[in-house]
């Protein structure tokens, strides 16, 4: 029954096979570049034949998704080719020499980050994926928090372009993030139907403590990641200002949501869990959890 289970787990479903489809759909418009015989720098390029095709692109593969999938997968398909399109995007940045070259860096982080949820969901816990599980809507706070990095960047840029091309320092913040993404995934994918985007009230017959691989080295290995990630991107970024701000926003967000679910473990397993927690540290910085003895 394990075995069968995992395999399930294993299988792409769907809505998995729909949104890999169109991701890489999206993605494709980093191909742009071959297929007009012009430079990989697309985007920054002065004129209107590169806006032009990327306009058009956009336009055919969204047709293309309305003609292929039903409605309920479009909804799916359209965030996922979204998300594809700004990673391609992020991808052509990436690869020319303009002053967004840093920017396409991150591009390609944020976009990776999101899709990957989904796609990492649809694998482990495919009972529980959702429109929500790209996180696109994660709460008011990370949107502001996304839209403030993107302002500063521009701002700094225009006023202090120097600060921006501190490639040493963006590749910092790359490593950061691919760290951070990487940990994450490992959490989400070592535990397997445990795993959930949002902090479960009920144990179910299937939930386990899981204590093995990246959860030997972590209590919140998936807050650990995405804690690093965050704070990357702003490296990445050479953003001075929300660096500091996200650090202090997620440290605050994470000790809250680890102090919250830990609660619902020691509800859910007892002396085993506390047994857990004496021996392995949370694995964010002055974080130590929630302080309850049964």
């Amino acid at each position: 029954m394990m075995a069968a289970a995992a395999a399930r787990r294993g299988r792409l479903g769907r809505e998995g096979r729909a949104s890999l489809c169109s991701f890489l759909l999206g993605a494709s418009v980093a191909a742009l570049p071959l297929l007009l015989g012009s430079s990989p720098s697309l985007l920054a390029a002065p004129g209107l034949r590169g806006r032009l095709a990327l306009a058009l692109h956009v336009a055919g593969v969204n047709a293309a998704l309305l003609l292929i999938y039903p409605r309920p997968l479009y909804k799916i398909a359209v965030r996922a080719c979204f998300l594809g399109f700004a990673f391609g995007c992020g991808l052509l940045l990436s690869a020319g020499r303009s002053a967004w070259r840093h920017f396409g860096w991150y591009m390609c982080s944020l976009s990776l980050f999101h899709y990957s949820e989904y796609l990492v969901t649809a694998i482990n816990n495919p009972r529980s994926l959702s429109l929500d599980s790209f996180l696109l809507n994660h709460s008011f706070e990370y949107n502001l928090a996304a839209l403030s990095s993107w302002v500063e960047f521009t701002l700094e840029k225009l006023f202090f372009p120097e600060l921006k091309q501190i490639t040493w320092l963006s590749t910092v913040g790359l490593l950061m993030v691919i760290f951070g993404d990487c940990l994450r995934k490992a959490a989400m994918l070592t535990a397997g139907s445990n795993f959930n985007h949002i902090v479960q009230n009920e144990k179910s017959d299937t939930h386990t403590l899981v204590t093995s691989g990246v959860y030997g080295w972590f209590r919140h290995p998936s807050y650990v990641g995405w804690f690093y990630w965050s704070i990357g991107t702003q490296v990445l970024l050479c953003n001075p200002i929300c660096v500091v701000g996200y650090a202090l926003a997620s440290w605050r967000f994470f000790r809250e949501r680890i102090e919250e679910e830990e609660i619902t473990l020691i509800h859910f397993f007892g002396e085993e869990y506390l047994e857990y927690k004496r021996k392995v540290p949370s694995g964010l910085p002055f974080i130590k959890g929630v302080k309850l003895e049964l």
